[in-house]
């Protein structure tokens, strides 16, 4: 498109262990979303995501919205979500990437997505991006004042340190994490300008069996589970963040602990083929090791990305491991009682 520029890459974020508390700073939460940058000319829509690569045709809808605000020229920075009955969905959007036209058509109406707004980098053609952060948000809301479009949402933010780690401590799976932004800053593309603090969610795993390292005959990774409802052991992901100096007694301890089936339930890659010994398949062990490991979001009851592991818990019977212990998506409606409106300063999705 030939009309407002976007920039090569959004603003992003450095990962701290705890939020500031000096002044000066905004909160906002981090979605569990897409990144979505949303750019208007006239009739022309564009959304494009963090990468850089075009969404355009898998949110038909959410353009569609874009192209109903009262603004005829805009940069917009946001997330975009999904609700699937009474609770947002990341699977949902990953199911939107695909080639077939008809498919993305079929459901973004059956499961519309929402686009979560923070950030204008644009407005009625003044760039904004050398702007502080505290003009980029009132032109922002501004903007979105001046029409109520069904799909569009405006984030909240706060500068009470409180209300932030708040967010952090009940916000469930909804919520990535928190945002650390300074009110006088400009908007700085490609740069970890921003803090977040990601959620610290933890889960009492069985090990149901590992793989050896590439090039290896030491252990690379463990492979988790949690019992179901029907007393089957899952498989939901793993941990690689193994010292490398205990390497050699784990292998060890591990190999004496293999038998089959393993996993009972869902098993990783389908059947064990453990005797070849390969590093990419994987070997089945009897459920009697208990780990605990950090994780960051669950999809599908399956951990999304490795997980770390903090320590053995021997005095864990491995059947008292459950899917139970994960903590899902928030439902829209306590998140909106989590995020409650402030007049000042705190405002709500």
């Amino acid at each position: 498109m030939t009309g407002p520029a976007l920039p090569a890459a959004p603003m992003e974020a450095l990962l701290v262990e705890a939020l500031p508390d000096e002044p000066g700073w905004r909160f906002e939460p981090k979605w569990d979303g897409f990144r979505c940058l949303a750019a208007r000319d006239g009739d022309t829509v564009e959304l494009v995501s963090k990468a850089g690569k075009p969404l355009t045709r898998y949110f038909p809808e959410v353009a569609a919205a874009v192209a109903r605000i009262d603004g005829d020229r805009f940069v917009l920075d946001g997330e975009l979500i999904i609700a699937i009955g009474d609770a947002l969905s990341f699977d949902a959007l990953q199911m939107r990437l695909h080639p077939a036209e008809s498919r993305v058509r079929r459901l973004s109406a059956e499961t519309p997505a929402q686009l979560m707004l923070f950030d204008c980098l644009e407005c009625d053609g003044a760039p904004l991006a050398d702007a502080p952060l505290a003009r980029r948000r009132a032109a922002l809301e501004a903007l979105l004042r001046r029409r109520k479009v069904p799909g569009l949402r405006l984030s909240p933010w706060t500068d009470d340190p409180a209300v932030a780690a708040d967010w952090l401590a009940h916000s469930g799976g909804a919520l990535d994490g928190v945002v650390a932004k300074r009110a006088d800053d400009a908007y700085r593309p490609g740069e970890r300008a921003m803090l977040k603090v990601k959620q610290r969610r933890t889960a009492d795993c069985v090990v149901g069996g590992f793989r050896y390292a590439k090039d290896s005959r030491e252990v690379g990774s463990l492979l988790l589970g949690l019992y179901d409802d029907a007393g089957l052991l899952d498989h939901v992901g793993f941990t690689s963040s193994l010292p490398r100096a205990e390497r050699a007694a784990l292998t060890k301890r591990l190999e004496a602990l293999v038998a089959l089936p393993g996993f009972t339930g869902k098993a990783p890659g389908g059947p064990s083929r453990w005797n070849a010994g390969k590093a990419t398949e994987w070997r089945p062990l009897k459920p009697e090791l208990v780990v605990e490991v950090l994780y960051d979001q669950v999809t599908g009851q399956r951990f999304r990305h490795g997980t770390k592991l903090l320590r053995w818990r021997p005095d864990k019977a491995p059947r008292q491991c459950r899917m139970d212990q994960l903590r899902h998506e928030l439902r829209p409606a306590e998140l909106k009682a989590l995020l409650p409106h402030r007049k000042e300063s705190t405002r709500s999705p």
